[in-house]
């Protein structure tokens, strides 16, 4: 994974930064390609979604560390299904779920866009799409999203990048907002949006 970007915490040191969880800890290993989101990103997202995340059940697909999904249940999120493909860190996701007391998440340990291929298991409003950035797998994961029912109509999906990385979205998206934060991008796209 190399030297940590500036302005991300070292592994280990994530912290949930609003809501009823705010200030817990979260377990984040060195993994290739694990990059939690910057502070002041996550921040401006939740920013975005706070007029919809109350009640919203919500996909942390690539879940990483799974600081997006939990901090969406500790802003209020009705529940958050994580798909996380190591295992040693899918066992942390649920771990910490456990020790939050978060009941309302579950975790599946598997390749999110195989998981994504399949018919959707259920319909989300908010999705996190947040892969390494050298996997090159957004527009895949959109279609897929898209293609398999995985959205609740008027669903947001959350996509998180490097600045200068681009895909093809699904027709019926639309960007809503976009903010980059030093090397990192996040878009943020209304599904079925007129």
């Amino acid at each position: 994974m190399g030297k940590p970007r500036q302005g991300t915490p070292p592994p280990g040191r994530i912290h949930i930064i609003g809501g009823s969880l705010r200030g817990s800890r979260l377990a984040v290993p060195v993994l290739p390609g694990l990059r939690p989101t910057p502070q002041r990103l996550r921040q401006t997202l939740f920013d975005w979604l706070a007029p919809v995340i109350a009640g919203a059940d919500v996909l942390d697909a690539f879940a990483g560390s799974g600081a997006l999904g939990i901090e969406a249940l500790s802003r209020g999120a009705g529940s958050a299904t994580f798909i996380e493909r190591d295992g040693a860190q899918a066992r942390a996701i649920t771990a910490d779920l456990a020790r939050l007391r978060q009941t309302n998440a579950v975790v599946r340990c598997g390749d999110a866009l195989r998981t994504l291929a399949e018919p959707a298991s259920a319909k989300f409003d908010i999705v996190f799409l947040d892969p390494p950035f050298d996997s090159g797998v957004w527009g895949e994961a959109m279609a897929l999203l898209d293609a398999n029912g995985w959205l609740a109509p008027q669903a947001w999906v959350y996509a998180e990048s490097g600045s200068g990385d681009e895909w093809n979205v699904p027709g019926r998206w639309r960007l809503h907002h976009q903010r980059d934060a030093g090397a990192v991008r996040g878009s943020l796209y209304r599904v079925g949006a007129v």
